[in-house]
């Protein structure tokens, strides 16, 4: 596994997503693979102000626009900083979200529509797409309960009706682009989603 690959983990709040990010970097290493871990929003200085502005601030006092094009702020600064230069060494990237976190929760559940936070989004990626997008697929309502009393942040307080709109726009992307978008069921014990995981990523030439 010595090129590179980028490689996202994606998935309503509480899905499991950042524990199987977590999880994959890990068996990487131990596969004997150079790995970075990132997420977004984040990854960079920049990154993380605007993660603070997005998901800090009270519940609406970001306007839906806004929130679609501070994602792509903080994502065009992570491909120029972070995803770029490691893939150029051959270090594969794992990130806990990308893209396809703005078309499932800002096209879908927000109702702006896939198409059009997708263009929002083509300058911030650059054509730099994971090459393989991992969603851990659960019910809204298992994922609320994961996620009880941790606090929820301005998008997670959203409820579970906005969650389940999410869910759903993740699985029309893994219709829409099944080349790059699998579905991993999420409602087993992490291990077993592990293994799943690890399957699709051998899977990788």
């Amino acid at each position: 596994m010595s090129t590179g690959r980028f490689v996202s983990l994606e998935g309503i709040d509480g899905s499991g997503k950042s524990t199987q990010a977590r999880m994959l970097a890990a068996a990487l290493r131990r596969m004997g693979t150079t790995v970075i871990e990132t997420r977004e929003p984040g990854g960079t200085v920049l990154g993380e102000a605007v993660r603070g502005l997005l998901l800090d601030s009270p519940k609406g006092s970001v306007a839906p626009a806004a929130e679609i094009h501070l994602f792509a702020a903080s994502r065009a600064q992570h491909v120029a900083q972070v995803i770029r230069p490691a893939l150029a060494k051959g270090t594969w990237v794992v990130s806990d979200r990308f893209v396809d976190s703005s078309l499932a929760y800002q096209g879908a559940a927000r109702g702006f529509g896939i198409e059009t936070v997708l263009e929002a989004n083509r300058t911030a990626v650059d054509g730099c797409l994971p090459d393989l997008t991992l969603v851990i697929d659960v019910q809204a309502a298992t994922a609320a309960w994961r996620r009880s009393g941790n606090g929820d942040d301005r998008i997670e307080a959203e409820g579970v009706r906005f969650q389940e709109l999410a869910a759903d726009g993740y699985r029309e992307l893994a219709r829409r682009f099944p080349e790059r978008v699998v579905l991993i069921d999420g409602a087993p014990e992490a291990e077993a989603v592990h293994a799943a995981v690890m399957t699709r990523i051998l899977g990788l030439s």
